[in-house]
């Protein structure tokens, strides 16, 4: 009976704090601007400038946290499931120094990505847009589309990412969905036009 009143008493606070999780943040740092939903626990969208193509600054000790005044998902959201906590911005493409390094840690820069995605062809991908970097200045966007997928922890699983890669002269643009690739080509996910 107790564990009932305390369920009841805890109820409209639970429903009050789910009505005022915002749909979309803006924040914009020093390294990218991101659009981010707390209703669904992942960014709608990341732009970033690569900083940092030929970048050697170590990641040893870091880890995803979490931002004290936006509602993002957690370490647990992406326990015992098939989905890596998927950099948006990469990290690779801002190890500089540490403390730039460490900004990409952000869970408000981090989304439910399929582990064979992310490993794979996605991270391919990255190492294609940062040979690009050592040319000329390369600015990129990736967008995430969603369903109606929530995990049991309340966040939502993206159902693919879009990238476009823009540089002198580039322009390029690749949709993958969130599952494992049947490719490790990056070319054969161009957007169709």
């Amino acid at each position: 009976m107790k564990k009932l009143i305390t369920l009841l008493l805890l109820l409209p606070l639970i429903v009050f704090s789910q009505k005022h999780l915002r749909d979309s943040v803006l924040i914009k740092s020093d390294i990218f601007t991101i659009m981010y939903s707390e209703k669904l626990e992942q960014p709608l969208w990341v732009k970033y400038e690569i900083k940092c193509p030929e970048g050697t600054a170590s990641r040893t000790g870091m880890d995803f946290y979490t931002n004290d005044s936006i509602h993002t998902s957690d370490g647990a959201d992406y326990a015992n499931n098939v989905y890596d906590k998927g950099h948006i911005a990469p990290a690779a493409d801002f190890n500089c120094d540490k403390p730039t390094l460490y900004k990409t840690f952000s869970y408000l820069n981090c989304a439910l990505q399929n582990q064979y995605l992310n490993r794979g062809v996605w991270r391919l991908l990255e190492a294609h847009e940062r040979e690009l970097a050592k040319k000329t200045k390369v600015e990129v966007t990736v967008k995430l589309v969603f369903g109606n997928e929530k995990i049991p922890t309340g966040a939502t699983v993206p159902t693919g990412f879009y990238k476009e890669i823009d540089g002198n002269g580039i322009h390029e643009c690749y949709y993958f969905k969130n599952e494992k690739p049947q490719s490790s080509d990056y070319n054969l996910y161009k957007c169709k036009n």
